[in-house]
């Protein structure tokens, strides 16, 4: 069922007219998703819906895909030639001063820029003010109800036993990266559960890749004094599931070098600040950016020394998708000043790459109404891999 009421309350309280969705060969899904329709024919042909703050909504199609937006409330205007398109999106904006579109200024929000350029012209050519929808995105996107939260706890208890057994597995016998990135696809698989991709298997300097992914032909053995990293992703396999992703380190060994043990201190601790502060502002009612919470690890990784070794956000909005698209932890990549609002899941994952090794923390958070919390367990020490 399509949720205009909810939107027009949304556009309200944003203080703008109307959201303007576009969409040409289904390159925005964003707006399917939003709008929670399927067009009841192939999309050839650029299509226009506009939802106003107040009154009914209205949308523009081509003659030959008269139908595409059949499914949705509101009168339809039609066009044909680039004449006619041009003269139905001005009448189709008529008392409209700023509305929404999938645009991002800057691309800051690359998740949200979906609508190109030269479409962005054309509906500024009838005089509207265009603003991003990133924050509408996420209030449609991004927030949980009470049952997926539960898929999302349900998620973690699965994936914390599946690492728990990948670790141990990594020493009981020799074997690769590969094997135990094996291992963990075939415990997904026998938990009930799907992942994209991945995980992350990864020793010693292999470690400092972040985005590192061992494959048949590529991968390190795991030996005795190696440092091993795994991040694992997965969720329940339902319709409307959550992610649960989470990134821990071993030392095979029973003690983790000195120099290990001190950068994982270090990133634990910015892990720690970065939890805080949003666990902070929920009990005050306080509302927080997300380039904020990456301020907080990113300072306590600075004070320390290793600035230049920390390379990457904080975290990302978790949701239906690993990478969500609500606010992410972000003030490098991308200066992302979007609310973390209640309902939404967001990871906290800080690390620290040496060319010899590294090492990334990472918990998922869930803002709720009046506090955050944790959804998982969370690591305080190196995991002592002993035979």
């Amino acid at each position: 069922m399509v949720r205009i009421a909810a939107i027009q309350q949304a556009l309200r309280d944003e203080d703008l007219d109307g959201w303007l969705f576009f969409d040409h060969h289904r390159r925005d899904p964003l707006a399917y998703r939003v709008l929670q329709f399927e067009p009841a024919q192939p999309v050839t042909r650029r299509w226009y819906y506009l939802v106003p703050a107040s009154g009914e909504p209205r949308g523009m199609v081509h003659k030959i895909e008269s139908e595409t937006l059949a499914a949705l409330p509101g009168q339809k205007l039609s066009y044909a030639g680039w004449n006619e398109q041009r003269e139905a999106l001005a009448a189709l904006l008529k008392g409209c001063k700023t509305i929404a579109m999938q645009y991002s200024p800057l691309c800051a929000v690359p998740y949200v820029s979906n609508v190109d350029g030269g479409t962005l012209e054309l509906v500024r050519a009838t005089g509207v003010d265009v603003q991003s929808s990133a924050n509408l995105i996420q209030l449609f996107e991004a927030t949980c109800s009470a049952e997926q939260y539960e898929t999302h706890k349900e998620a973690g208890r699965r994936v914390d036993a599946v690492l728990r057994a990948a670790f141990h597995a990594a020493i009981a016998a020799p074997c690769s990266e590969y094997d135990i990135q094996q291992f963990i696809r075939h415990a997904f698989d026998s938990e009930g559960m799907v992942t994209d991709h991945g995980p992350i298997v990864a020793v010693n300097g292999n470690a400092s890749n972040p985005h590192y992914e061992p494959s048949a032909d590529h991968h390190s053995p795991i030996r005795p004094g190696d440092l091993l990293l795994i991040d694992l992703w997965a969720k329940l396999e339902r319709p409307g599931a959550v992610y649960y992703d989470i990134t821990w380190t071993g030392y095979y060994g029973a003690n983790p070098p000195e120099v290990m043990q001190k950068i994982f201190g270090i990133v634990s601790g910015a892990r720690d600040a970065a939890v805080k502060r949003v666990q902070d502002a929920a009990a005050q009612g306080r509302e927080l950016a997300g380039w904020e919470v990456d301020d907080a690890a990113r300072d306590h990784i600075r004070a320390a020394g290793y600035a230049d070794r920390f390379f990457h956000r904080t975290g990302h909005s978790i949701g239906e998708e690993v990478h969500g698209n609500g606010a992410n932890m972000d003030n490098l990549e991308t200066h992302d000043e979007r609310k973390i609002i209640p309902g939404t899941f967001f990871s906290v994952e800080p690390g620290i790459y040496l060319p010899e090794f590294g090492i990334r923390s990472e918990v998922n958070v869930f803002r709720g109404p009046d506090r955050a919390e944790v959804t998982g367990t969370v690591q305080t020490e190196i995991l002592r891999l002993k035979m």
